[in-house]
């Protein structure tokens, strides 16, 4: 690719058009975003100067929106995102740049420069202790400028934050103020979780100050000023760090706006600590929510991630009526900050919003006890989980019980009442999507290799697709839900995840296990390679990790899938794996895009081990027939060209 990246852009807009792709979304996470070296802390941030370059990058290369992940708190043992807070950004994400502006003038330069020289130049993981290290240090300096300008007699709500500090504080108070709280208190518990709180009777109730039991509610109400007394500066001191971000997070949006590009965030289905100290007097009791044995992962997977209880749901009145219970208030809440904030959701695993497989908690085997789970709405009857039966929603003469528990096929049929009671929490989402004002939030649901029957009327109900991810394709069936030719227009297609082996590692794999000319075979189907070709093109595909990888990314463009989605190792070549799922490891989520990704992927792309996007769609467009138009020739040849 010799000519400038920029002369790409109109030339990949007008081919996805012409092949019908409404969504080409190219995937990251917060923490990969590159910096430039003067804010580099040692981890990424979307609202970095760094990431606008490659946002401006992502878009010269035809993509029309970006995928992030959860942008919530983790925490040192487990740095995945999904099991982050709902509600508070992760101040590491916090961009120093944009604060020693004119405007802000809350970090000096003198300040960040002295943590931007300790990160390694040519490093390509997140240094997370040192990241963690320097934006706390980074975040105490923004708190003490300030409070010096509010000592000094200046109110910094108006004159350097402006009013909308305060109208920040009022709107999100319920959340700021208790998850404030909670990280006051893991640190005076010595960083654990609410559960592991030392007993005792301050602990006990620290542990329920926002689920009081009913004779303790004076105590906990007693305890809640005291720590509003006490901790008031350093709640004023968390807030101001989430007004912060919002603010960057807003000026991200533009900035996306600006350049074309759609920006999607991730409602991911676990709870977090320090969501479910909050939320636990409306969690369900004794059970845990989980991932049943499947074709990706046979053992299945114990999350420990709590859920709500379906009896809080909805309070009934006096009179019949019902209104929202704590719980819906709860994920409405939730749900309404995410609208307001993103063009679009990827809803991560909707299996847990509608049918989740729950597991009994507290068990010595995990992984055992998720293996003799059961669906929580579609348990009439079974005998290890009784207390399940009063949550089913289908009756036992509806399952076929020949099935697993687990199957697709357990539940057999659902009349509409029934797919509407399936829908409840799903219904809370798409309502608050389509009242945003303006264009309507759009949804990507996270649906895999398994699509139990109580999840498809649902996204029929809504008119939703799935995730088919290619790489995963069985061909030797031709009915498998990851071969692109068996999607359906609402569908979303990928090479790969964040929970994947890039497809660079993968084609690597495929050529050294005797699996390459198998893929070449299908691909050639699949792009409507001339017979008279077929044979000589079969075989230099299938020695060619390259050409392999261009093929199969021209595969999700051939249609009939209208939305793509990129993952940021799969664009620019990468063989490392971003996460191993069912893991805890240093070697997860960490990492990150350097800082010369630009010569990296033209190098990379000059001996065809990147993503070639022109290349990819003028194959998609030959397979469709369009050369044989003169227009869409020349634009064929102009994308073959680069």
């Amino acid at each position: 690719m010799q000519k400038p990246f920029a002369s790409l852009q109109a030339k990949i807009d007008q081919a996805l058009e012409i092949l019908g792709i409404r969504n080409f979304l190219l995937g990251i996470h917060d923490a990969a975003f590159p910096s430039l070296p003067e804010e580099d802390l040692g981890r990424g941030s979307p609202y970095s100067d760094g990431a606008a370059e490659f946002l401006n990058f992502a878009r010269t290369l035809g993509f029309n929106g970006i995928q992030l992940g959860p942008q919530g708190i983790t925490t040192p043992a487990n740095l995945s995102p999904y099991d982050a807070t709902f509600f508070s950004r992760n101040p590491l994400s916090l961009a120093p740049l944009p604060l020693t502006r004119p405007g802000c003038n809350l970090l000096s330069p003198e300040t960040l420069a002295g943590f931007t020289g300790r990160i390694p130049p040519e490093s390509i993981r997140i240094n997370d202790a040192l990241a963690r290290e320097a934006t706390q240090y980074v975040s105490a300096e923004i708190c003490t400028r300030h409070r010096r300008l509010i000592a000094d007699g200046i109110n910094a709500s108006r004159a350097s934050l402006g009013d909308s500090f305060q109208t920040f504080r009022l709107k999100n108070a319920t959340w700021l103020i208790r998850d404030a709280l909670y990280e006051i208190l893991r640190h005076h518990y010595g960083g654990k979780t609410w559960r592991q709180w030392e007993t005792g009777e301050e602990a006990r109730l620290d542990q329920h100050l926002f689920a009081p039991p009913a004779d303790r509610k004076a105590s906990v109400s007693l305890r809640l000023r005291s720590l509003y007394r006490q901790h008031a500066q350093a709640i004023e001191d968390y807030a101001l760090i989430q007004f912060l971000l919002a603010a960057q997070h807003r000026a991200l949006r533009q900035r996306c706006r600006d350049l074309g590009l759609k920006l999607f965030g991730d409602f991911q289905i676990g709870i977090s600590a320090r969501d479910a100290w909050g939320a636990h007097s409306f969690l369900l009791p004794d059970y845990l929510m989980g991932a049943p044995p499947s074709r990706t992962n046979p053992q299945g997977q114990p999350w420990n991630y709590p859920l709500l209880d379906p009896k809080r749901y909805h309070i009934t009145g006096l009179k019949g009526c019902r209104r929202p219970g704590p719980a819906v208030s709860f994920f409405r809440t939730r749900i309404k900050k995410l609208v307001e904030e993103f063009d679009g959701l990827r809803l991560d695993h909707p299996h847990g919003l509608i049918c989740p497989w729950v597991y009994k908690a507290g068990r010595e085997d995990p992984v055992g006890a998720v293996q003799k789970g059961a669906r929580l709405f579609a348990s009439p009857m079974l005998d290890d989980h009784p207390v399940l039966a009063e949550f089913a929603i289908v009756r036992q003469d509806q399952l076929n019980t020949m099935a697993e528990r687990h199957s697709d096929d357990w539940v057999a049929t659902l009349d509409p009442e029934q797919v509407n009671r399936y829908a409840q929490l799903f219904d809370v989402i798409m309502k608050a999507a389509a009242k945003r004002p303006g264009t309507p939030c759009e949804i990507a649901c996270e649906i895999l290799s398994t699509q139990p029957y109580p999840v498809k009327r649902v996204m029929e109900l809504y008119g939703l697709g799935r995730f088919r991810v290619t790489q995963k394709a069985d061909l030797d069936n031709e009915l498998d839900v990851y071969r692109s030719e068996n999607a359906q227009p609402e569908d979303w297609l990928m090479l790969g995840n964040q929970d994947t082996a890039p497809i660079w590692q993968v084609a690597d794999n495929w050529l050294a296990t005797g699996n390459s000319h198998r893929q070449a075979e299908y691909l050639a189907t699949r792009l409507r390679i001339p017979a008279a070709e077929r044979a000589r093109w079969i075989e230099r595909v299938s020695v060619d990790a390259g050409a392999l990888v261009q093929a199969k990314f021209a595969d999700l463009l051939v249609g009939p899938a209208q939305n793509i989605m990129v993952f940021f190792t799969d664009l620019l070549g990468g063989k490392e794996t971003y996460n191993k799922p069912g893991t805890v490891s240093v070697a997860n989520w960490t990492l990150r895009i350097p800082s010369n990704y630009k010569s990296i992927y033209v190098e990379r792309l000059t001996d065809n081990h990147a993503l070639d996007i022109p290349r990819g769609l003028a194959m998609a467009l030959r397979a469709r027939g369009f050369s044989k138009s003169p227009e869409h020739l020349q634009l064929i040849r102009e994308l073959e060209d680069y």
